[in-house]
């Protein structure tokens, strides 16, 4: 019997410090995307993402500081972790200048380092449901507010700069009731692995 191929693990780009975060939050939302995201050693690629700036009511910033959001009005280059709807955990990378409190919420990944790992946290097969949300994806990278406040560059996170061209999308963004007409979102287009499919 011919031994089951397993899936190749794609090479890592260049190790992403937190200076790279020191920009426009769209900037670096549309880097991301193609990045390969680890925790612990277990994650994979970017392949959508949300920005939100403190200009705009839908950012968890727009009305000030709170004990939950402190992080965001700190240096770039943070995660910032908070509880979505009670239920599931959501981390975002903290961008621009300090006191901007502006930041990229991850929404999915393409599975490719740790799959066994993200399947039995997951309690899922299916490697395109895996991490295809903001909760799925925390939930099988382990993530949870112990990683509040975290340096972006630092064990046990890594983040990687893509290593190949995609066609990045833009649309509006996911699950929110302000702002709705914002084109915020970013992603591979055609990518099997998102939250939701953009629009042709």
């Amino acid at each position: 019997m011919a031994p089951v191929s397993k899936p190749s693990i794609p090479r890592l780009g260049r190790a992403l410090k937190r200076a790279f975060f020191a920009r426009s939050v769209h900037e670096v939302a549309a880097e991301l995307i193609g990045a390969t995201m680890l925790v612990d050693g277990v994650g994979g690629i970017i392949v959508e993402v949300e920005a939100y700036h403190h200009t705009e009511p839908a950012a968890h910033s727009y009305n000030g500081p709170t004990p939950r959001n402190q992080v965001m009005f700190g240096p770039p280059g943070f995660a910032y972790v908070y509880r979505s709807y009670g239920i599931h955990w959501c981390v975002n990378f903290v961008c621009e200048e300090e006191g901007s409190a502006s930041a990229v919420l991850i929404r999915a990944l393409e599975p490719t380092h740790g799959i066994a790992a993200m399947r039995r946290r997951r309690h899922l097969q299916d490697l395109h449901a895996l991490c295809s949300g903001p909760g799925k994806l925390t939930e099988a990278l382990g993530i949870t507010i112990a990683h509040n406040a975290l340096p972006l560059d630092r064990p046990p996170i890594a983040l990687h700069a893509r290593t190949e061209d995609l066609e990045v999308v833009a649309g509006i963004r996911i699950g929110i009731t302000k702002a709705v007409e914002l084109p915020w979102r970013y992603g591979v287009r055609g990518s099997k692995f998102l939250s939701k499919p953009f629009p042709k």
